[in-house]
């Protein structure tokens, strides 16, 4: 985990990799509460049974923006910010879902500092990440998540 405690620290790692999360895995229970959370009970991702006779991945699979709500959980594994008053989340860009999270794999966080801006006070982080499967050569989801760093 790396550890930052101010603008000029962050903004020193520009363009490298932050580190990579964990492992999860993404089970049946996590997906029927997030089913139940959003209120998606789309078939794909819920029924067991039926996924695996009709669908063409013989398994339910995590709904997208399942895998997108890990991020935050996935972000604090890689980096600790301290001296803030708060953090924002402020966007997303390029954000592309490369392949369905079967039920029962394994995903974590790769990110990287994508760019960085001062805004009056105010930290800008823009970080390219990518979602990966394990075992897989597609990533889940990647694109670039801005975060507002409001630092003391």
């Amino acid at each position: 985990m790396i550890e930052i405690n101010s603008y000029e620290e962050l903004a020193s790692q520009l363009g490298k990799e932050l580190g990579a999360s964990e492992w999860l895995q993404v089970n049946q229970e996590r997906i029927n509460q997030f089913a139940d959370a959003t209120l998606d009970h789309q078939w794909i991702h819920v029924d067991v049974e039926r996924a695996r006779v009709e669908s063409p991945y013989k398994s339910t699979i995590a709904h997208g923006y399942l895998t997108l709500s890990l991020l935050p959980h996935f972000w604090n594994e890689i980096i600790k910010v301290n001296n803030l008053k708060m953090q924002v989340n402020y966007g997303m860009d390029q954000m592309r879902f490369g392949q369905p999270v079967i039920t029962g794999s394994r995903l974590r966080l790769v990110a990287t500092l994508h760019d960085i801006a001062d805004l009056r006070g105010i930290c800008k982080a823009g970080i390219a990440f990518k979602i990966e499967i394990e075992g897989q050569r597609k990533p889940a989801l990647e694109g670039i998540a801005t975060f507002l760093y409001y630092f003391k």
